[in-house]
């Protein structure tokens, strides 16, 4: 915690002893220039009550295995959604095949698609498992869900996500423009297109979620 942090909360903790209001404490803090969200903050770490002494919330921390727990379940995420696409761009290429393919495209294919088979079938499970375990910490003890690791993952997966939208509309798009839209490029762009559009929904749901709660 920063000095300017602890600065604010020890003011904040001694004005709520001297019997001051919220409202009273938000606006001096208001009127000597501090942002409001900061102020918020402030307020927030010590529960509305009425014990004679200001009473501190809990505070999310971030643990080592906390961490360990949502890198295992991110990448494995990430891991197997790259596979699964590359699983699908395989049944493409099969099913709509390039006429300008070389002799040795089947073989690579074959190579390809048991590669992308056997990482989908690893990697799928391993973040089911850890993530049903993790969201069973959460039911028991709600406040984990403020774990650290956790947004700052959850927001690297939507920004992931939405990079990973926009290139594949500005490639729709630059291909439609040029008159080079075939059903093979198509599909793919749709496969690209449902894959992180998933999990941008999901992860956007799970955080409007976490602020109704």
């Amino acid at each position: 915690m920063s000095a300017e942090v602890k600065q604010l909360e020890s003011f904040v903790k001694e004005a709520l002893l001297s019997g001051s209001s919220r409202s009273d404490i938000a606006k001096a803090l208001e009127d000597a220039g501090w942002p409001v969200a900061q102020i918020a903050n402030a307020l927030d770490a010590f529960a509305d009550t009425a014990f004679p002494v200001p009473v501190p919330k809990p505070r999310p921390s971030l643990s080592a295995r906390d961490a360990f727990l949502y890198l295992v379940m991110f990448s494995t995420l990430y891991y197997g959604a790259w596979n699964l696409g590359s699983l699908l761009f395989s049944f493409v290429d099969r099913i709509f095949p390039d006429p300008a393919s070389g002799s040795n495209f089947a073989y690579l294919a074959t190579e390809s698609q048991r590669w992308s088979t056997a990482a989908v079938i690893i990697a799928f499970p391993i973040f089911f498992f850890v993530a049903r375990y993790i969201s069973r910490q959460i039911q028991r003890n709600p406040f984990k869900r403020l774990s650290p690791a956790r947004r700052w993952l959850t927001y690297l997966t939507l920004f992931v996500a939405t990079g990973t939208l926009l290139g594949d509309l500005t490639t729709l798009v630059f291909n439609l423009l040029g008159g080079d839209l075939t059903v093979r490029f198509a599909l793919k762009v749709l496969v690209v297109a449902a894959i992180a559009g998933t999990a941008f929904a999901y992860y956007l749901l799970d955080l409007r979620k976490e602020e109704k709660e």
